[in-house]
């Protein structure tokens, strides 16, 4: 599938478990269900598969943000040593919990065992209570985290990388391996016109969440008319979620769908997290084929 035109991958189920899906059949499944998924969507020809960061939620929170999440090194590493093709997302990782190294030094392994198909999704964070458990600076987390993506993204491919920034300064450090992308593709999470400036001023792309398709259209405008996205030679990608909540053969239907990815396109998005409704890992393997078949073909080459 060309990296070029639009760009459509999948929220991968199981790895996260939400709220609204504690009494489904994500609850219980596991590596056997992921495996068949992985290798359903590589056979496909979807673009991408996600995985979230969060190392511990307090149980007062779970049931706002859900209590599940797969750790992404770990989660990806798998999926590639039984892939070929499939790029994988992290959405989100959260940039201020490690040390820029680390982050080169772990992701950039992934990488590497992956031969190259890494997109490095990443965030700044907005849960205290996991930055105190972590001893992670949460006020100056902002800050910390525009000086981190710079250091990163000096980083990636760098056997010896050195970077000098207002928090984070090193050289004469080796890091092997380190990715085999040096220019690592990095999305910045988030839903606001800042985490967009900051995505096309030191990134390659933008994750927001939590946006009506309206704000998210407006923000682009509004980016639009910065020197930072006029001076832009590469590729700029804009990763929107499409959620379907219902049957597609029973739902809304392939023509509904098919009406909000057109109006996400006009509005500037390039890629997409399609997250389909499911009652077992069956159908939910039979959506992503219908998908695959009845709609994919207007939009991906």
């Amino acid at each position: 599938m060309s990296d070029n035109g639009i760009q459509i991958g999948l929220a991968s189920p199981i790895v996260i478990l939400l709220p609204h899906k504690k009494d489904g059949w994500e609850k219980e499944a596991g590596v056997d269900e992921l495996r068949e998924i992985t290798l359903a969507a590589e056979r496909l020809g979807y673009y991408s598969l996600t995985c979230s960061e969060h190392v511990g939620i307090p149980t007062e929170v779970a049931a706002v943000r859900g209590g599940r999440y797969y750790d992404p090194v770990a989660t990806f590493s798998y999926m590639a040593a039984i892939t070929q093709n499939i790029k994988f997302l992290t959405h989100i990782a959260v940039l201020p919990y490690h040390h820029p190294l680390a982050v080169a030094k772990r992701f950039g392994t992934m990488d590497k065992l992956s031969k190259g198909r890494l997109i490095l999704g990443i965030g700044v964070g907005s849960l205290k209570e996991e930055f105190d458990l972590l001893g992670a600076e949460f006020e100056q987390r902002g800050a910390r985290y525009s000086d981190s993506m710079k250091a990163v993204k000096a980083s990636f491919g760098q056997r010896l990388p050195e970077y000098e920034g207002e928090y984070y300064n090193f050289d004469d450090f080796i890091i092997d391996p380190c990715a085999d992308q040096q220019d690592l593709p990095l999305w910045v999470g988030g839903r606001s016109l800042r985490s967009l400036r900051r995505g096309i001023e030191d990134g390659d792309g933008w994750a927001p969440f939590a946006l009506t398709l309206e704000q998210t259209a407006e923000m682009i405008n509004k980016a639009k008319q910065l020197d930072a996205w006029k001076q832009r030679e590469k590729r700029f990608d804009i990763s929107l979620g499409l959620e379907i909540k219902e049957d597609l053969t029973k739902g809304e239907g392939f023509d509904a769908v098919k009406l909000r990815l057109e109006a996400s396109i006009k509005a500037g998005a390039t890629h997409f997290n399609v997250s389909p409704a499911s009652v077992s890992l069956a159908h939910y393997l039979d959506q992503i084929t219908e998908f695959k078949e009845k709609i994919m073909p207007d939009f991906v080459d």
